[in-house]
């Protein structure tokens, strides 16, 4: 065996546990100052304006498209969700605390049969000021939307600023989308 492949089958092991050190020293440190989210997904929509899309209405409410974000009067929401998710159901009522407070919500059901997203609306009433039914999917996967809910905030110029996959809770709110809502306003 040559010198030359000697070091070469030397170097690859090395230079991987050297990466993976650094990977897991950036963990660390990312813990030591709280940042650090294991849940968290990066979306490829931060700092771009939505995908081109139109959706229509549901449950007998105004659909909308991209269109429609170009500049919005003040920042907004944009939550994805549907009947038969049980994490939607425990969002509701953080999406109708917000939506009390004046932050505008638009709602979008992910692949949800007409007759489940109103009987789901009925029970857990409606924070939506447009909802748009997403019922091939297509929208949702050019959105980079992981699972349902997810929720991303709009800034006025029409620009997704926020992204976060899961329930909305009291915690997430405090923590990360009050300073943005404050920062975009």
């Amino acid at each position: 065996m040559s010198p030359w492949r000697r070091r070469l089958l030397f170097g690859i092991p090395l230079a991987l546990a050297a990466a993976g050190g650094e990977a897991f020293y950036v963990i660390l440190r990312r813990m030591q100052n709280n940042s650090y989210d294991p849940h968290a997904l990066p979306s490829p929509l931060i700092g771009k304006r939505p995908p081109a899309f139109t959706l229509p209405g549901a449950n007998g409410m105004q659909g909308f498209s991209n269109t429609d974000f170009a500049a919005p009067p003040r920042p907004m929401l944009v939550n994805w969700f549907a009947s038969w998710c049980a994490p939607c159901l425990q969002e509701a009522p953080m999406l109708h605390a917000l939506a009390t407070l004046g932050v505008p919500i638009w709602g979008i059901a992910y692949q949800d049969a007409p007759a489940d997203l109103a009987q789901f609306l009925a029970r857990n009433g409606t924070p939506y000021q447009r909802l748009a039914a997403d019922a091939s999917g297509l929208t949702a996967i050019n959105w980079g939307v992981y699972g349902v809910p997810e929720t991303y905030l709009i800034d006025k110029t029409g620009i997704v600023r926020w992204r976060f996959a899961g329930a909305l809770t009291q915690d997430v709110v405090n923590a990360q989308l009050v300073p943005l809502l404050k920062q975009y306003s």
